[in-house]
C-alpha cells in the first residue's frame, strides 16, 4: 500500500497529459486509426522495457544495503571490489556521471508539481470555460499549499497516500473499460508490430512524438530511489498487480475515445469520464498531482542530504519530521527552493502542454546515466559476462537514446531549463567537492604530526594543563587538528584530556551501531574517536559522546568544551581551481551551516578559532 502511494505517484499521473501531448503537443500526429494504434503500442512496450524490465528486473537489484537511487548507485560504483577498482580516470568518469544524474534529477522535483498540479486542474476547463482565467492562480495556492505542509513531515500525509493512490489507479481502470467494452479490438495494439508500422508510416515525426510517448515512464527513477522505504518485493507486487494493468487499461480506453471521437484529443483523459463525473475526476487527480509532487519533493531531500554526507553539497539544516521514520526529513532552505523554482515554472510556462517540452530531458538523461553505472556494477560487482551484460544494456540503451534523441528537439521549447539548471548544480557540487579537497590538503600541510607535538610537550615547553575536557574536531584522522596548535599557539593551556573528534562519512546508506564509534586511547591523556555515518545519516555529536563513553571515553559535559576552527578562504592563482571557482567555493563556504548547529553541539560549550587558508 505504502509503494503505491509513494513510489508510483510520478508514473500513476501520466495519463492526465501523456497521450494528449502525443497528439495534440507540439511534434502531435493526425489521430487516424493507425497512428492511435501506434502510439498505443509504443506506450505499452515503453513501459514494458523500461519500467518492467529494465528496473523491476534488473536495476533494483543493484541496492546499496537496501539502499537505492543514483548517488546510491555513485557510492557502489565507487566501492572497491575483488581488491580492485575501475581506473582512476574511468572512476572519475562515473562518479562524474552519477553527480550529474543526480543534478539532473533537482529538474524533475520542480518540474513534476508544476505540470501535475496544472494538468489536473485544467480538467475545469473541460467542464466549462468559465474557469480558464482562474487555472493558474487555482494551481498557484494549490502548490503554494503542498510546500507549506512541508515543514509537518509526510507522515501523517503518508498514511493517506497508498489508500488515496489505489482509489486513483481504480478509478483509471474502470475510466479505460468504460470505453474498451466498445471497441475490445483496439487491444490489437498491444503488438509490436503496430509500433513498428507507425514509423515506418511517418518516418522523422513518427519518432518525434516519441518524445511524447516517453512521458509514460517519467517516474521511472522513483522506483530505484525509494528502493530503501519499501524494499524489493513490494513495489513489484504493486506494480505488476495493480499500476501497470490499471495505466494501461486508461490508456487504451483513451486510445478508444480517439478512435470514436479525434476531436477528443484535446484532452482524452477528462474527456473520458462522463459529465458528471469530470469535477470528482479533477478533485482526485489533484490529490494524485500532489501525491506525485509529494513524492519527488521527498526524493529532493534525501538527495541533498546525500549529497551532504558524501561531501558535494555544503551543510545545510535537516529537520527530522518522525522519531519513529529516521527517513523522514525536511530541509527548510532547499524546500523555499524548489517553491521559487515551481512558481517560476507556472507563471513562465503558464500550461502543463507547454510544460511538457521542459519534462522528459531530465528524466531520459538521468536513466541513461543509471543504465551505464548499472553496466559496470553488473560487471565489477555480480561478475556477469560481458557477452551477457552488454546485449542486456544495449538494449536499455538503444531505447534511451531514442528517447533522448526525440526530446532534444524540446530543448528549445523549454528542455533547456533542467539542463540548465543541472549544469548550475554540478557546478555547484563539483565546486564544492574539489575546494573541500584542497582546504583539506592545506590544512594538512599547516597541520603538525601528532607524535612531533607531543614529544615537543617534553621539558621547558610542556604547556599548562587545566582541569576538563576538550574535544577538537579534524577532518583528518592521523594528524594534529589546526585548532589545536592555534589554541596551544594563543592559549598556551592544554586540557587534561583531550579528544581528537573525526567524523568520516561512508559509501554506504547506514553504518552498524556497534561499528559507528571508535575510541583510540593515546599517550598524555590524549583520545582519538573516530565516527563513521552513511550517507543517509546525520552525524550528532551527543549520539557520538554517548556512544564513545559506552565504549569507556570518561568526560563531563559541563567540564567540556568543543574547540572548531573557522577558515576564512582567500580565493589565489595558485593551482588548484580556476578564480572564478575558488571566489565560489569560498561564497559556499560562508553561507554553509554552522558546524555547532549541523552537528548540534551544545552552543554554549563551543570556542571558534579563525585562520586566514589562501586556496
Amino acid at each position: 500500500m505504502g509503494a503505491i502511494g509513494v513510489v508510483y505517484g510520478d508514473i500513476g499521473t501520466s495519463p492526465l497529459y501523456a497521450l494528449r501531448e502525443c497528439f495534440s503537443g507540439p511534434h502531435g500526429i493526425t489521430p487516424s486509426p493507425e497512428n492511435v494504434l501506434g502510439v498505443l503500442s509504443l506506450i505499452f512496450w515503453s513501459l514494458i522495457v523500461t519500467v518492467s524490465v529494465k528496473y523491476l528486473a534488473f536495476v533494483l537489484r543493484a541496492d546499496n544495503r537496501g539502499e537505492g537511487g543514483i548517488l546510491a548507485l555513485m557510492a557502489l560504483v565507487s566501492q572497491r571490489h575483488r581488491g580492485s577498482a575501475p581506473p582512476n580516470a574511468a572512476r572519475a568518469k562515473l562518479l562524474l556521471m552519477g553527480i550529474f544524474g543526480a543534478a539532473l534529477l533537482y529538474g524533475d522535483g520542480i518540474i513534476t508539481p508544476a505540470i501535475s498540479v496544472l494538468s489536473a486542474v485544467e480538467g475545469l476547463s473541460v467542464a466549462t470555460p468559465i474557469f480558464e482565467p482562474y487555472l493558474l492562480p487555482i494551481a498557484l495556492v494549490i502548490l503554494l499549499g503542498l510546500f507549506l505542509v512541508q515543514r509537518h513531515g509526510t507522515g501523517g500525509i503518508g498514511n493517506v497516500f497508498g489508500p488515496f493512490m489505489c482509489v486513483w489507479f481504480i478509478a483509471l481502470a474502470v475510466l479505460g473499460v468504460k470505453e474498451l467494452v466498445h471497441n475490445p479490438g483496439v487491444l490489437v495494439s498491444l503488438s509490436p508490430v503496430h509500433g513498428a508500422s507507425f514509423f515506418m508510416r511517418n518516418g522523422t515525426h513518427g519518432f518525434l512524438v516519441l518524445g511524447a510517448v516517453f512521458l509514460v515512464v517519467t517516474g521511472g527513477e522513483a522506483l530505484y530511489t525509494d528502493m530503501g522505504h519499501f524494499g524489493r518485493g513490494p513495489i513489484r507486487w504493486a506494480w505488476f498487480g495493480l499500476v501497470l494493468p490499471s495505466l494501461m487499461l486508461n490508456y487504451l480506453g483513451q486510445g478508444v475515445l480517439l478512435l470514436r471521437d479525434p476531436s477528443a484529443a484535446r484532452n482524452p483523459f477528462y474527456l473520458l469520464a462522463p459529465d458528471w463525473a469530470i469535477y470528482p475526476m479533477v478533485i482526485l487527480g489533484t490529490g494524485a498531482a500532489a501525491i506525485a509532487s509529494q513524492a519527488v519533493i521527498s526524493g529532493a531531500f534525501s538527495n541533498t542530504r546525500q549529497a551532504m554526507q558524501l561531501g558535494y553539497c555544503p551543510r545545510m539544516e535537516v529537520v527530522h519530521t518522525s522519531a519513529e521514520e529516521k527517513g523522514q526529513i525536511y530541509l527548510p532552505g532547499l524546500n523555499l527552493i524548489l517553491l521559487v523554482g515551481v512558481v517560476a515554472l507556472v507563471l513562465g510556462f503558464r500550461s502543463s502542454s507547454a510544460l511538457a517540452g521542459a519534462y522528459g530531458i531530465a528524466v531520459a538523461t538521468a536513466m541513461l546515466m543509471t543504465t551505464c553505472m548499472a553496466y559496470i556494477v553488473a560487471r565489477e560487482r555480480w561478475e556477469v559476462s560481458r557477452a551477457v551484460a552488454l546485449p542486456v544494456a544495449g538494449l536499455f540503451l538503444g531505447v534511451e537514446l531514442a528517447f533522448f534523441s526525440a526530446n532534444a528537439v524540446k530543448i528549445p521549447e523549454g528542455g533547456w531549463f533542467p539542463l540548465a539548471l543541472a549544469v548550475v548544480l554540478f557546478t555547484l557540487m563539483t565546486t564544492w567537492k574539489r575546494g573541500r579537497e584542497i582546504l583539506g590538503a592545506k590544512l594538512r600541510e599547516a597541520s603538525m604530526d601528532l607524535k612531533d607535538l607531543m614529544s615537543s610537550f617534553d621539558g621547558e615547553h610542556a604547556p599548562l594543563r587545566v582541569p576538563g575536557t576538550a574535544v577538537f574536531m579534524t577532518g583528518n584522522p592521523e594528524g594534529s587538528p589546526p585548532a589545536l596548535l592555534h589554541n596551544l599557539k594563543h592559549n598556551k593551556v592544554l586540557h587534561e584530556q583531550v579528544v581528537l573528534l573525526t567524523i568520516l562519512s561512508e559509501d554506504v546508506p547506514h553504518v552498524l551501531p556497534e561499528e559507528r564509534v571508535e575510541v583510540q586511547p593515546l599517550e598524555r591523556g590524549f583520545v582519538r574517536v573516530i565516527a563513521r555515518y552513511g550517507f543517509m545519516e546525520n552525524p550528532s555529536i551527543p549520539d557520538i559522546l554517548k556512544r564513545g563513553r559506552e565504549k569507556g571515553l570518561q568526560f563531563q559535559l559541563m567540564s567540556t568544551s568543543f574547540f572548531l576552527g573557522r577558515e576564512t578562504l582567500i580565493p589565489s592563482k595558485k593551482p588548484g581551481m580556476a578564480m572564478w571557482r575558488e571566489a565560489l567555493f569560498s561564497w559556499m563556504s560562508r553561507n554553509a551551516r554552522s558546524a555547532t548547529a549541523f552537528f548540534r553541539i551544545p552552543p554554549n560549550r563551543v570556542v571558534e578559532l579563525g585562520t586566514q587558508v589562501e586556496l
